[in-house]
This record gives structure tokens, sequence and C-alpha cells, in this order.
């Protein structure tokens, strides 16, 4: 993802901080100031300290639901910490509800045994939980018994909350996927993001009502996730009924061994296509995209061969796959276009544009259908 940078590599899961993550570490700083008035330093020190430790208990929350995912041979791409939490880039949804449910509840699982190893160690340093009063009070002052205690209770919100039943939360994740078990995908997902939205303007009217920014925020983020999801969920739907043999471009433009980048650059300019195939007769031996082209021309005025600025390695699917299995490869391999084979013969290029472009149509056609099924009379 753009603008972050990679901290940790664990299980070939790339661990990355979003640059607006650092936000979070000056709201930190900013909340526990004021605590220490001879030395607001060591306050803000604390407070960025808290907040760095509470992220690595949000990075093992993302680690759980990754790691569970890999046992289920679903890639996990990477995960990024965000001022409001972590997301796990999982590449494809689980294919079984009760993979999903398991994947889901792992994350939250991690947060229920990091608060009891919290739980021991702070009764083992002396924290009476049973005295409200020396508990509050020990919250207020900075300090290595405050700092446990306070993981401790963030990571028992994290776990309640991670828990409410509003897709794209955990506890959405999992009511999709009972649901699922007895209704199917489809509608259950259409239960679970719609119960999702509800509850973000929920927690946005209190927000709202009790001045709480963040939480404001996070009813947003709930909000427009959950109808994404949605979103994609109805492209699944409508993606498996083509085949990607049906869908590439049968008139697509390709180069030749001995072209050079200048007849890329007439192609791109008067045609609009931006991936071209590289053939030796029949055979496909390498892609040219766009990108390609336009880095060659910012890093050399020379007119070189296609053959010295292509990709040899690229990712190859059968035609009698569906355009949503196609998409979910191409995803898995984060690459943008794919050739086309009908066994060991060649059929084309598709992109995730191409695909992007026929879910549009097969969605324009579907509506009109439905149309035209609402005005026809009825005997």
């Amino acid at each position: 993802m753009g603008w972050s940078f990679r901290i940790a590599r664990i299980r070939g899961i790339d661990i990355k901080v979003h640059a607006t993550f650092f936000l979070i570490l000056i709201f930190g700083a900013l909340q526990w100031a004021g605590s220490v008035p001879d030395s607001p330093l060591q306050g803000a020190l604390f407070g960025v300290v808290l907040m760095i430790l509470l992220f690595a208990c949000v990075t093992l929350h993302e680690l759980g639901h990754s790691i569970a995912a890999q046992l289920f041979d679903i890639p996990v791409r990477e995960i990024v910490l965000f001022p409001l939490g972590g997301v796990a880039f999982i590449a494809r949804n689980p294919e079984k509800p009760l993979q999903e449910l398991l994947i889901a509840a792992a994350g939250p699982a991690v947060n229920v045994v990091i608060a009891a190893i919290l739980f021991v160690v702070t009764g083992g340093i002396g924290v009476d939980f049973m005295d409200t009063a020396a508990v509050l009070e020990a919250l207020r002052e900075p300090s290595f018994t405050t700092m446990l205690v306070w993981l401790l209770f963030l990571n028992i919100s994290l776990v309640f909350f991670n828990l409410i039943p509003a897709f794209p939360l955990d506890g959405g994740r999992m009511l999709r996927a009972v649901l699922a078990m007895g209704l199917g995908n489809a509608r259950a997902t259409q239960i679970a993001t719609a119960v999702g939205q509800v509850s973000a303007v929920i927690l946005g009217i209190f927000g709202i009502l009790n001045g709480q920014l963040l939480l404001t925020l996070i009813a947003l983020f709930i909000f427009f996730s959950a109808g994404q999801e949605r979103s994609v969920a109805e492209s699944k739907t409508v993606l498996t009924t083509l085949r990607v043999g049906d869908a590439y471009n049968k008139h697509a433009l390709s180069l030749e061994i001995g072209d050079r980048v200048s007849k890329v650059v007439d192609y791109i300019l008067t045609s609009y296509q931006p991936d071209f195939a590289v053939m030796q007769g029949s055979n496909i031996i390498g892609v040219v995209t766009r990108s390609d082209v336009l880095r060659t021309l910012a890093t050399d005025g020379t007119d070189r061969y296609v053959t010295e600025i292509m990709q040899r390695e690229f990712l190859r699917v059968e035609a009698h796959r569906s355009l949503d299995e196609v998409r979910e490869t191409l995803m898995e391999n984060g690459a943008q276009l794919a050739a086309v084979f009908d066994g060991s013969r060649y059929l084309g290029l598709v992109s995730l544009d191409d695909i992007s472009e026929a879910f549009t149509v097969l969605m324009f056609v579907r509506r009109q259908k439905e149309l035209r099924q609402q005005r026809s009379p009825t005997i």
C-alpha cells in the first residue's frame, strides 16, 4: 500500500506502518503530557511508548488473523498499521464459512491471551482490581504498573469492540460466517453488511453527541467498509457467470520481437490499449505495459527494442476459469494482468481493469433485464 513502509517481516508477511500512523503517537503524547506537571516531556514519552505497545498488541491481533488464514492456504500480503487500527490484507475470502469464522475469531483470541497474561502479571505485582479507587488512581500517573494496567484494559476493550456484530469488524465477519452456513454467502453478506451500517450509524450518533471524534471516525470507517464489502460480494456473484475466455480482448494489438518503444508509444496514443503481448510467431514471450514504457521514456531517451523492457515473467490463466477466479488469482499474486491460454494456445491478455469493465457491463445488462421483467405485463 502507498504511503507505508515496512518495519518487519513475519512468516512471509510484511508488517508496514502507514505515514499517518504517527498521528496516533502525537495524540498519545498530548494526552499524557499534562500527567506530570513538573516534566511534560516525561508524560509525553510515556504516552508515545504506551501507544507503541498498544499497536504491538494490534499487530499481534492481525497476525492472529493472518496465521489462521495461512493455515487454510490463503495468502496474506501485508499488515498495515493505521492511526485507527491495523488491517491484514488477505488475498481472498475463505471458501467455507467455518474457515471465515475461525480466521475472524483468531484476532480477538490473541487479545484474550494477552489480557490474561497481563492480568496475572499485574496481580503478581500487587494490583488489586477489587479496589476500584486505587486502580483509577494508578491509571493517572505514568509508571510501569500504570502501563501494564492500561494495556490490560485496552486489550479487553479490543476484544469487546471487535466482537460487535458490525461488518467489517471481526464480530461482523463471524456473524456472516454463521449466517452463511444456512443462508449462503450472498444473502449472509447482505444481512451482515446491513447490520454493520446500522451499527455504524448508532456509533456515529453516540460519538457526535458525546464529542468523541475518534469513535465518530471509526463509525464512518465501518459504514463505508460495509458498503464496499457488499459491492465486492455482488461483483463476485456477477463475475462467476462469465469465463475469462469470453471476456479477453480478441482484437488487441500485439508486438513482435523486432519492434521498438516508439511503436508502443504510437499504439498507446492511437488505441488507448495499455498492455501489449510481445510475440515470437504464435508464442507470447513477454508483456509490455504502459508503466514500462513511461518508465523507459523517463530514464532513457533511446528508442530501445521492446524485448529490452518487457516483463518476461507473467501470470498465466486458463480460458475456462471464471472472471472472479482470475481476479482472485491476480490479487493473490499482486499482478495487474495475466495471459489467457486455451491449453497451450495463447489467446490474449486480461487485466484487473478489463475485469472491472466487464463487471460494469454485466451489471448494466442485469439491471436492464430486471427492469424489463418488472415492466412486462402479468397475466
